[in-house]
């Protein structure tokens, strides 16, 4: 599928039970726009967990990080109001092996990557919220 934001291509997943309530909706599954991480609900997502690495390098390329990881970066352009959301997934990233902050600065040095939320700035406020 395509953004209807930028027209970049998208990458459906399904979102695992303990990662559901981060969603809007009330869908099993999500879509992140590869190039302005826009995200959003998917009623039929596949079954496999995809190359997350389509939206970036920097995206971790273990399942049990990306995911998380993933919807974390969806989730940014609105920080106070998904600040519990957050915090879970980056509690979920970090015991999954990855340092979320780290992986969140390479995202931003992307040049592919054009995200709707200025994603140095979100990381400084998460910084001050953790």
């Amino acid at each position: 599928m395509t953004c209807p934001d930028c027209g970049a291509p998208t990458l459906a997943f399904a979102v695992p039970e303990q990662y559901r309530d981060a969603l809007p909706g009330e869908s099993d599954g999500a879509e992140i726009c590869t190039r302005c991480l826009v995200l959003r609900p998917v009623a039929d997502p596949p079954a496999e967990i995809p190359d997350f690495t389509a939206v970036g390098d920097a995206v971790p390329s273990n399942g049990e990080a990306a995911v998380p990881f993933v919807l974390m970066v969806g989730l940014l352009p609105s920080l106070a109001t998904n600040r519990a959301e957050i915090s879970e997934l980056l509690a979920s990233v970090e015991r999954a092996g990855t340092d979320p902050l780290l992986a969140l600065d390479r995202l931003a040095d992307d040049p592919s990557v054009d995200a709707e939320a200025d994603l140095r700035t979100r990381r400084r406020q998460l910084e001050q919220l953790l």
